[in-house]
């Protein structure tokens, strides 16, 4: 059984997330401040809440998982996030923000319709079910990860583990918003950063000063080779591309998009930039070091690798330290799966109830009961444990770059992209990502987001030069 102290850490961690909530609650006056805060996010705020809504629990448990298994093979991955990261914010942040707030456009799907002048509706109203429908796997995966975070740590039933953490999302997300979210956001980036900086430099240390462990860690050289899968074969060029590709999917993620349009002034958006790209390299390397330190460490194995994290902890530090530390995993969940619900509920009340609605006043309201919605809906699928939570994510993740990655990129930069392109290009996008995903063998094994990507662009182009309409730019 788990010690007082680390049930008294995991306790204080939760208190100051509640009252950054209350807080937010306090600082939200309307229904644009609770979707977006009313564009008011310092540099600094911006840059850590997109990457800690960014990088989920699978930065401190299936990263250092994977790194155990692959050492330094899992840096194809890690550097094509890192790259996506730096080109998200030097391609579409700045663009983004002046013509969102041109637009008067508080969700990705309103910034299209607005965009293309779309006064059928079909566009917002089509990417928003997109948005919903992504999201429900997406959170559900979160819920799953910090359902079996307490399991393992507090010995936890699965499924209350799974409603209790689910409703503490809920709740100040319920309350506070976007201004709860982003604040909450910057505690858990930096909880997260101090954990895997901690972790594998302590291991490290620990290695050197023992001769047994040292002489195990000399042994390992596998784990120093770039070109190495699980199973000792060579990476195929298939596989390298599909790693890779994981960076093209942060064009078209909307919970990171949000904080593009959130800051307070598109001048701030270089430093932000500046500190959203070193924050993620950081906990990047963490991650991968911690894989790989663990590796050395453990010299039987571990029967999960995706608990190197949670082993590390518990073998190095005594209970207080490792309770903070532990709780930066349920940070890394709770700072994604809030950013989602707000998403939805966004996607909910501004996209498709105020298109029908005649009492405006309602919508924050609309926008909390949504997030409640969801919520619940993503807890009963979580409630399956049976589904892999990086795999659920995966799915989520090129679904969003392939349906709304393109279409982002092209409304920012071509002038002849027209509205019949921008709906196709979404469509387009997310069927191939499905229908790839069902197939099976050859280069069907290449990572769903590259076709879907790649068709949703063609979507677009073809389509707007068959199709061309005069959009307002």
């Amino acid at each position: 059984m788990p010690g007082f102290e680390l049930y008294l850490a995991f306790g204080l961690y939760l208190l100051i997330i509640f009252y950054v909530g209350w807080l937010g609650w306090t600082r939200t006056a309307c229904h644009d401040e609770y979707i977006l805060g009313g564009r008011k996010l310092g540099p600094y705020t911006t840059a850590l809440s997109a990457g800690a809504s960014d990088m989920s629990g699978w930065l401190l448990l299936g990263l250092p998982g994977l790194a155990f298994k692959i050492g330094l093979g899992a840096t194809w991955l890690a550097g094509g996030l890192l790259v996506g990261t730096f080109l998200n914010w030097h391609w579409v942040a700045p663009k983004l923000r002046v013509a969102s707030a041109r637009l008067n456009s508080l969700t990705i799907p309103s910034y299209l319709e607005n965009r293309f002048s779309d006064s059928s509706g079909r566009l917002r109203i089509i990417s928003a079910i997109f948005i919903v429908l992504f999201f429900l796997l997406y959170t559900s995966s979160g819920l799953v990860a910090g359902g079996k975070l307490f399991e393992s740590v507090f010995n936890v039933p699965y499924q209350q583990a799974v409603l209790l953490g689910g409703g503490f999302i809920v709740a100040y997300t319920f309350f506070g918003g976007f201004l709860a979210v982003s604040w909450t956001d910057v505690v858990q980036a930096l909880l997260m950063l101090a954990a895997l900086i901690l972790v594998p430099v302590l291991a490290t240390q620990q290695i050197q000063q023992h001769t047994a462990l040292m002489d195990y860690a000399t042994s390992r050289s596998d784990l120093l080779y770039f070109l190495f899968d699980a199973e000792g074969q060579p990476f195929s060029l298939l596989e390298i591309i599909g790693l890779c590709a994981w960076g093209l999917g942060y064009f078209g993620q909307p919970h990171i998009l949000a904080r593009f349009k959130a800051i307070r002034h598109p001048r701030e958006l270089k430093l932000a930039k500046m500190s959203a790209v070193s924050w993620t390299a950081l906990t990047l390397a963490g991650a991968i070091a911690t894989g790989i330190c663990g590796a050395m460490y453990f010299n039987e194995g571990l029967a999960d690798s995706e608990k190197v994290f949670i082993h590390l902890v518990n073998a190095l530090f005594n209970p207080w330290v490792a309770g903070v530390l532990l709780a930066a995993i349920l940070a890394a969940v709770m700072s994604t799966a809030d950013s989602q619900l707000l998403v939805c509920g966004a996607a909910l009340s501004e996209d498709l109830y105020k298109r029908f609605q005649t009492k405006p006043s309602h919508s924050a309201w609309v926008a909390r009961t949504a997030v409640i919605v969801v919520a619940l809906i993503a807890m009963l699928i979580a409630l399956q444990p049976d589904s892999g939570v990086l795999d659920l994510v995966a799915y989520a993740w090129a679904g969003f770059g392939a349906a709304f990655g393109p279409i982002i990129l092209f409304s920012l930069y071509w002038q002849g992209t027209s509205r019949s392109g921008a709906l196709a290009g979404i469509v387009i996008g997310a069927i191939t990502v499905i229908v790839w995903r069902n197939l099976h063998g050859g280069i069907f094994e290449l990572y769903e987001l590259v076709p879907g990507f790649i068709a949703s662009c063609l979507a677009i182009a073809l389509v707007s030069l068959l199709q061309p309409s005069n959009n307002d730019q």
